[in-house]
């Protein structure tokens, strides 16, 4: 769908029929939202409020306000920020290890939303820092930032739908006997014992993990994961369940004097976009004292 962005608002360009009532169900906007927009006419086709049952033809133009105003959450903090993919919509960022997606406390800016509020700063950008998934602490890599308020919901219901593919590496301890994919399927839940802990549990929330071995040398293992499910800790939980815990995983394995930080990377992400319906894919490598080591066990990666 063509489009044009002025200030924030956004005009799409009609390109076969629709009522304006399932356009706004299709981008899976609230009852409360799109009630909101018909009480306050804030949408115009063709420079004009009409109603949202009203059937759009080709060649009508649609305009709303569809970006919101940065609302102060993340104060800026002018760091530096590995940009793998940017437009009007988007942002893709790769995540440091030892670096928070949010604080944990209002008063701690150490964190990666705050680096992007820096960035949106920089640019002139007066939007709110909004992400659409979270990566641990100690996991590096692609992170989505969503910049237009409008199309948010869409990318939360591709999440949960699983139409964001969320590819891993990781270098586990041990062994594998083939390179074929494997699944886990073991519910996950809370530790009663541990606060930060998470594991497998006949209670626990349904919980699916694919991977294969990619190479293994000295007794560990370079491995691709997959997601079914997103839970807390889950390729963690699952790999150490199987006896295969991830290298230098303190709380489900054991620190490694081969590493400093857990060796769990999110590589690749795979994800339709949300206005242009573009197949698009982002990769990123890990870091380098992680890249250090699966280049000794596969020197062609």
């Amino acid at each position: 769908m063509k489009y044009q962005i002025r200030h924030s608002y956004l005009t799409l360009f009609i390109d076969s029929p629709i009522s304006i009532i399932d356009l706004f169900q299709q981008f899976h906007l609230s009852k409360k939202t799109i009630h909101l927009m018909k009480q306050n006419k804030s949408y115009l086709v063709n420079n004009r409020y009409v109603s949202p049952s009203t059937v759009l033809v080709k060649g009508d133009q649609l305009t709303f306000k569809a970006f919101q105003e940065d609302d102060g959450m993340y104060p800026p903090v002018y760091e530096d920020l590995d940009i793998v993919y940017e437009d009007e919509f988007l942002l893709i960022v790769n995540k440091p290890p030892f670096l928070q997606v949010f604080p944990a406390k209002p008063d701690d800016t150490n964190s990666l939303a705050h680096r992007v509020s820096g960035y949106y700063h920089q640019q002139g950008y007066n939007l709110p820092v909004r992400f659409i998934h979270r990566l641990d602490y100690e996991t590096s890599g692609l992170m989505i930032f969503v910049k237009c308020a409008f199309v948010q919901p869409l990318l939360d219901y591709q999440l949960s739908m699983k139409d964001i593919h969320r590819h891993y590496l990781a270098i586990v301890e041990g062994n594998f006997h083939d390179h074929q994919w494997h699944t886990i399927d073991k519910p996950i839940g809370k530790d009663r014992h541990h606060q930060q802990r998470m594991i497998v549990h006949p209670h626990g929330k349904k919980a699916c993990t694919h991977y294969r071995c990619l190479s293994s040398k000295n007794h560990l293992s370079l491995i691709e994961c997959v997601l079914d499910s997103g839970r807390k800790h889950q390729i963690r939980v699952h790999m150490s369940a199987i006896g295969h815990p991830i290298l230098s995983d303190q709380l489900y394995g054991h620190s490694s004097a081969l590493l400093n930080h857990q060796a769990l990377h999110a590589y690749q992400i795979e994800c339709i976009h949300p206005i242009t319906k573009e197949k698009l894919t982002f990769t990123c490598q890990p870091p380098s004292d992680m890249l250090k080591l699966i280049k000794k066990m596969d020197p062609q990666f």
